[in-house]
């Protein structure tokens, strides 16, 4: 099949084809119910939904909109209920002034950008993220307003960088909101919740992955001990994190469920929902033989069958039980260790007493070896240097509590 951009025309559609709303599979009938089936739905249930559909549109009509009461409402179960409420819902959480959107640059700017052939590499790839069924023309049209949107975004903010997985993200919006609303809403969370994956490189993203492990200390100390010992790692959660679960789920209604809760949350509350999945899957992991390899093909596929209403809560549940104020510092302890570690393996730091440590386009720092002696000057001097290279913007957030997120 040939490129999405080597087509000679493209469609510029203002919303997402008429087919792609009202569908069970985009979530419009219950994202948040755990059976597919909405026949299954009792009537108190459906009673429940309609409530909850009129307590939003209440909360949008009033002046001024009534953003606490949205935020709350998509956290809860059910989120926003369709996608029709989420093209309006969204804007709002964002802070995202649906007016006053800029039009879309020249198509010579989007394609001298940096990234443009690996962005239309990925969207080309991207065939199992549009609804299975879709018209091949429909489903090409759509990829070219990806690759557009995601162009967009970049050629407006210079310092940001794209990375696989980008694209998951957006398509989602894009199916749900369409081309430009999606430009707009995506180019506000690139500066604030994805920020840093889009760093020029993984060092705040390693970071933020490095808060799973005390929040599943926190709730289960074995679990921790066993998953530490068998030396798994975090990178089997990578691809969770990085594409707000959009590219690890097969299900839309699961993917547009989760987007809800995200966008209403803190930047970090993606780490807290892999943290809850593990801790969910708890006895099958402890039943598992303890090797890295066994750990990480069983915790890298996530199953088809998990109950995300209840996974949600039990995130929301771990974020108000062990806040990232109370996590910061073991965060930072677990990044030291892992690069330390790596460090005494690849350059046998233990055996020499003074070594450098070194971040790209930085001055070297002198760090002091473990010998007792030294007293606490490693832990010390190695965590000053992380905070300076690798504190993320969302660490700066909680510290700062800049925002009012709605779980404190």
């Amino acid at each position: 099949m040939s490129s999405v951009r080597s087509r000679p025309s493209r469609r510029q559609l203002a919303r997402p084809p008429s087919d792609l709303t009202v569908k069970s599979s985009h979530g419009d009938v219950d994202a948040g119910a755990d059976d597919p089936s909405s026949r299954d739905l009792s009537v108190s249930r459906v009673a429940g939904r309609l409530e909850k559909i009129s307590s939003i549109q209440k909360c949008l009509e009033s002046d001024p909109v009534d953003i606490t009461s949205l935020r709350q409402l998509a956290i809860s179960r059910g989120g926003l209920i369709n996608d029709e409420l989420r093209r309006k819902v969204w804007p709002e959480l964002l802070g995202v002034d649906v007016s006053s959107i800029p039009p879309k640059p020249d198509q010579s700017v989007l394609i001298a950008h940096r990234d443009y052939n690996q962005v239309v590499l990925d969207v080309n790839r991207s065939l199992k993220r549009f609804p299975p069924g879709m018209e091949e023309e429909k489903r090409l049209g759509l990829q070219d307003q990806l690759v557009d949107v995601i162009m967009r975004i970049l050629v407006n903010h210079n310092e940001l960088h794209y990375y696989q997985g980008y694209h998951d993200i957006c398509v989602t919006f894009l199916l749900v909101v369409g081309e430009d609303l999606t430009f707009a809403l995506v180019d506000q969370l690139s500066t604030n919740h994805l920020r840093d994956f889009m760093d020029v490189n993984m060092e705040r993203t390693n970071h933020i992955l490095n808060y799973l492990y005390p929040i599943v200390e926190q709730a289960s100390p074995k679990l921790c001990e066993f998953m530490e010992r068998s030396e798994v790692g975090t990178i089997f959660c990578l691809s969770w994190l990085i594409t707000w679960y959009g590219h690890v789920l097969t299900e839309f209604r699961h993917i547009v469920r989760l987007y809800d809760f995200f966008i209403a949350c803190h930047p970090l509350m993606p780490i807290y929902l892999c943290a809850a999945i593990v801790l969910y899957r708890e006895s099958e992991i402890l039943s598992s033989e303890c090797e890295m390899c066994v750990l990480h093909c069983l915790l890298s596929k996530i199953p088809e069958n998990l109950p995300f209403e209840q996974l949600i809560s039990k995130a929301g549940d771990l974020y108000l039980q062990y806040p990232p104020t109370d996590l910061a510092n073991q965060a930072l302890i677990k990044f030291k260790n892992r690069n330390l570690s790596k460090l005494e393996k690849n350059n046998q730091l233990s055996s020499s007493p003074v070594k450098l440590l070194k971040k790209p386009g930085q001055k070297a720092l002198q760090v002091a070896s473990a010998d007792q002696s030294q007293g606490g000057s490693v832990l010390v001097k190695v965590t000053v240097w992380t905070l300076t290279a690798a504190l993320s913007a969302a660490v700066w957030a909680v510290w700062n509590s800049a925002a009012d997120w709605g779980w404190y």
